[in-house]
This record gives C-alpha cells, structure tokens and sequence, in this order.
C-alpha cells in the first residue's frame, strides 16, 4: 500500500519559526532565555507549538552545542534504592536537590553497587560536576569521577587535598558523645560500626583493620574513641568492636547480640550510626535488657526515627550538607585552593543513656 501523502511532518525549530515570521532565536529563547522575550509573544510562541505539535529543542543537540548538560551528578556507591531507604541519605538527597533547584539545574544520580568496579556508570552521565557522597578513599568510581574534566565536591569522605569538601568535625564530635558516657561512668563499652572497607567484613574488627580503614569517617570516630577512653584507663584492644557492611537496623541487631554474647558484663554500647543504635535498642528489648539501666546505647546523624526513640546521639545537619555541597559545587568562581566547609553537630542526651547499672560500676581492668 503507497503511503499518504498527507501525513504531516514533524514540526522543527526551523518551521515553528517560519509560521510564526520570527527568527529560530526567538523559537529558541522561549524554551532556554525566556526573560529575552516579553511575555505575549513567548506565549504565542509555545502555544504555536503545541498547536504544531513541536517537541522543544533538542536536550542532546543543546549540550552538544553549550557544552552543558545542566544537571549535577550526586555519586553514591549503594545501590539505588539506598538513596530513598537510609534516612540520613535521604535528608541529604533534599538537600542537594534543593540547591539544584535554586540554580535551575538538575540532579542525576549515579549509583554504584559497593561490590561491583564497573565505573561505566560515571563515564557515561552527562553531568556538568559531581557529588560524591561519603565513599572510601580507594574507591574506583571516585577514581572515574576524578578523571573526568568537571568540578567536584565531596561530602563527608574522604578527605582530598585537591578537591573541595563538606562535611563535620568528626574527631570532636564523637569525642563529645565519650566525654558524656565517661562523664556517667562509663569503662566498659563496646562498639558498632559501620563499615570500614569495600571487602565485606561482618564480625569483629582487629586494631589494624579500624587504623587501616579506607572509610576515614569511621576510621576517624573509632581512633577519638580509642584516644577518650584511654584517658581513664581504657585498653582499646579489649573493648569489642563490631563492623557491619550493610547499614541496617537488623545489622544492627546482630552486631549489638556479637557484642553482648562477647561480653555481657558491657555497660554501654556506642554505635556510629542511629540506624545500627536502634537495632541494637531492639536487640537489647529481646535479651530483656533495661535502657539505660542495664545498658546504655548511642548513635550518631540526629535522624527523625532517633528522636523518636529518644536515642541519645550526635545530630548532624543532613540537609544543610546537600545544600551546602550544591552551592559549593554550582559557585563557578575560580578559587586559589580548595574550598572546605565544615557544619557544626550537637550532642542530644537522650533517655538512652545513664549511670551504669550498680554492679558494674567497678572498672574491670584487662
């Protein structure tokens, strides 16, 4: 059968002008210069358009011809759904979208699995810059990041010399939640951690693997940990330290009974997140532990479920670190060196934490 010859051909940048009696420019302008044009004829103009059925231009011809893509890459090495799960990621999430908002661009996000090295994923994204959000220094897709010829900002980890960071005082800020279970008098502890490398380990950590960690958050909290509580007598080699690779409350459950299996004379537990604390506040309520009378938990990141749980913690400002990477990230300034912002915590004393139970009290020394 002989095709009509009626069907009518998609309109173009070229033909909405042509019926309009305007030049391609001012086509072009209503979609990506719109305060170039008063605001009847870009009306006029996009009305004509959806009338001849004319898609907009291009977004792969415009960024081929600005060099732009007009989005933000956020490099996140979890798998995606990571992102809308981990409540702290999620505060981070907003906030970063919402300084990709404030400067018109968009947000892409770039996920990549932990225990997978396929970097195609950051050579392919047509971003203007990266994100990258707390992953470890021997990290291959941060290597990927770093190659290409775009601005970065790391948020929280690691720290580079050459690039521009956001993040906390983490030495400080742990070192404040010691001071405060120290303070109650607290000797025995013992510790849950989040992960402190790309190789899987779920079990106890030696001291060479928490000094050796590629995640220098964690790597950072344990050593302030180890150095407060040597000031009143601690061994750190004694106190059992547990890592889990994957950041979930039932890691944290698992993690807090290897702890308390280990020794469970322990007075308090400290967790370096508040999604591993209220695992280990669900672990403690099955053993029928009392909290904080029998055992004292804390965390860290100040998350919402933590305050609801009354979970004594470490609040850091989530959101203000997405916004504050997005504005570092979209000031195209030129700068001498890098730039480094660092946001203020608070310690929350919550109902989780208090004096340790009477019979032990007396320190048990190795």
């Amino acid at each position: 059968m002989a095709r009509s010859t009626n069907a009518r051909r998609p309109a173009t940048l070229a033909s909405l002008a042509a019926e309009l009696g305007v030049s391609r420019t001012t086509v072009s302008n209503a979609y990506n210069r719109p305060d170039q044009l008063s605001p009847e004829l870009r009306r006029r103009v996009l009305e004509t358009a959806r009338r001849l059925g004319y898609p907009g231009p291009d977004p792969v011809a415009r960024s081929l011809r600005t060099r732009k893509a007009g989005a933000v890459g956020l490099l996140l090495t979890e798998n995606l759904s990571y992102a809308f799960r981990d409540p702290a990621a999620v505060g981070f999430l907003e906030g970063l979208a919402l300084a990709c908002e404030d400067a018109g661009q968009g947000l892409l996000l770039v996920p990549a699995s932990p225990e997978r090295e396929d970097v195609a994923a950051v050579h392919r994204a047509g971003v203007d810059g990266f994100v990258v959000y707390s992953v470890p220094d021997d990290d291959p897709h941060l290597a990927a990041v770093l190659e290409r010829p775009v601005p970065t900002v790391v948020c929280d980890q690691p720290e580079l010399e050459t690039v521009d960071r956001v993040g906390i005082d983490d030495r400080s800020a742990i070192t404040g939640l010691a001071r405060h279970l120290i303070e109650l008098g607290h000797h025995r502890i013992g510790v849950v951690c989040m992960r402190l490398g790309r190789d899987r380990n779920d079990d106890f950590v030696t001291l060479e693997r928490q000094r050796s960690a590629h995640f220098h958050v964690q790597r950072t909290r344990l050593a302030a940990l180890a150095d407060a509580f040597a000031g009143v007598g601690v061994d750190w080699a004694t106190v059992p330290v547990v890592e889990r690779f994957d950041h979930t409350t039932a890691s944290g459950e698992s993690a807090a009974a290897q702890v308390l299996d280990r020794d469970p004379e322990i007075t308090a537990l400290i967790c370096t997140s508040d999604i591993l604390a209220l695992g280990a506040l669900t672990e403690a309520g099955r053993r029928g532990l009392r909290v904080p009378q029998d055992l004292t938990v804390t965390g860290f990141d100040g998350i919402p479920e933590a305050d609801r749980a009354g979970l004594t913690t470490v609040r850091q400002p989530v959101l203000e670190k997405g916004r504050a990477a997005g504005r570092l990230l979209l000031d195209n300034a030129e700068h001498g060196r890098p730039r480094k912002v660092t946001l203020d915590t608070e310690l929350i004393a919550g109902r989780t934490s208090g004096a340790p139970r009477a019979a032990a009290q007396i320190w048990y020394g190795p």
